[in-house]
């Protein structure tokens, strides 16, 4: 008898069948190297972590211009497409089923990865929290960003496009379309960072222009089952939150509702900081006026989530931390087996080898 019925039941997620509702969340762990194409101790990382259940891939770039760290993985060329087909293979193999997620740095990067060129944004306003970005000359303070042009904005939505059609051809089952964090297209999406004056900013209706038009792009790709969306209402990370928050959420909830997505991924904890503008959004808001199926993510426990999809807030749970220390997490939760340490900061986003990332043994190795 399991003490998370709910969570350890299986979930029909469009035509696709899941045995748990148990969701890898994307961890960024920066492992592919210079030139960002994935590798065997990749698929290693991810096969470990496939239990029947969904995998959301690490934040991937879809073109050169939406890079922002040290060796992400991308998906703008053929090298990048060939490799991740091993990944996906693995995953399918071991039973999982495996989204990747589409990204765009945005502002949220640094002329170091450009050659010299300033990032893009919706408009020239800088991220100013005091944090310093890494890049491939070292530390440095973020750059006010350059306002991405009309022209320009449409090339974005047709690279969007693109990496779906390469997701397709690796072989993955799905896309989802990252929206949250500070990055560029919650740059577009929030009035602090978009302070436009044509067709994609100013009102609430504008500055939701182009994660639409990316979402309409890419379902001309993937069936919208097979599309998600990931946005963090709560988050003030990349020096983000506006004081417009619970409006602009709730709109562009509804917004995406009539798209019929596969689900929404919604950053609905606060444990990776809060902006403090009001009272925390919460999963039962977005159900109100989000009929699909919803993710919730963020400093989840076991309790929480049983207790989250009990209550129909949400319909899946998506783990991040506790995912990098316990590849079997399924396997821990089913069986009541008690969770390996945190694992350290420190080895999150190590260059290269298995130190940190797949040296983590499952339960009934280490006990």
């Amino acid at each position: 008898m399991t003490s998370s019925p709910h969570l350890l039941s299986p979930f029909r997620l469009g035509d696709l069948t899941l045995e748990n509702r148990v969701v890898l969340a994307p961890l960024t762990r920066a492992r592919s190297g210079v030139d960002r194409i994935p590798n065997a101790i990749m698929a290693d990382y991810y096969a470990q972590r496939s239990a029947d259940n969904l995998l959301i891939s690490e934040a991937t770039v879809v073109s050169p211009q939406g890079i922002g760290w040290q060796d992400t993985p991308g998906i703008y060329n053929d090298a990048q497409t060939e490799a991740w087909k091993a990944i996906t293979t693995r995953v399918h193999e071991a039973g999982g089923t495996i989204f990747l997620q589409l990204w765009h740095c945005g502002r949220a990067s640094h002329s170091s990865f450009h050659g010299g060129e300033l990032p893009v944004s919706a408009s020239a306003i800088k991220i100013d929290n005091g944090d310093q970005i890494h890049t491939p000359t070292g530390k440095h303070d973020y750059e006010p960003p350059r306002a991405l042009n009309i022209e320009e904005v449409v090339a974005v939505v047709e690279d969007y496009r693109m990496a779906a059609e390469r997701a397709k051809a690796a072989g993955f089952d799905g896309v989802e379309i990252h929206c949250a964090n500070g990055y560029l297209l919650d740059q577009f999406l929030q009035f602090k960072t978009n302070q436009r004056t044509d067709r994609y900013g100013g009102n609430l209706e504008n500055r939701c222009r182009l994660l639409l038009e990316i979402v309409e792009a890419v379902q001309t790709v993937w069936p919208a089952s097979r599309v998600g969306v990931r946005l963090s209402p709560n988050g003030a990370f990349n020096d983000m939150g506006s004081p417009d928050y619970r409006e602009t959420f709730l709109h562009v909830a509804q917004q995406l509702d009539t798209y019929k997505l596969g689900y929404l991924h919604i950053m609905d904890g606060l444990a990776f900081g809060f902006h403090d503008l009001g009272d925390p959004m919460t999963l039962t808001e977005f159900r109100a006026v989000f009929s699909g199926a919803i993710i919730g993510n963020c400093g989840y426990t076991q309790d929480t989530a049983e207790a989250a999809i009990a209550t129909g807030n949400a319909d899946l749970i998506a783990f991040g931390r506790p995912y990098i220390s316990n590849p079997d997490l399924v396997a821990r939760f089913t069986n009541g087996w008690p969770l390996a340490p945190e694992a350290p900061t420190e080895t999150w986003y190590t260059p290269a080898g298995a130190d940190g990332y797949t040296d983590f043994p499952a339960y009934a190795q280490s006990a």
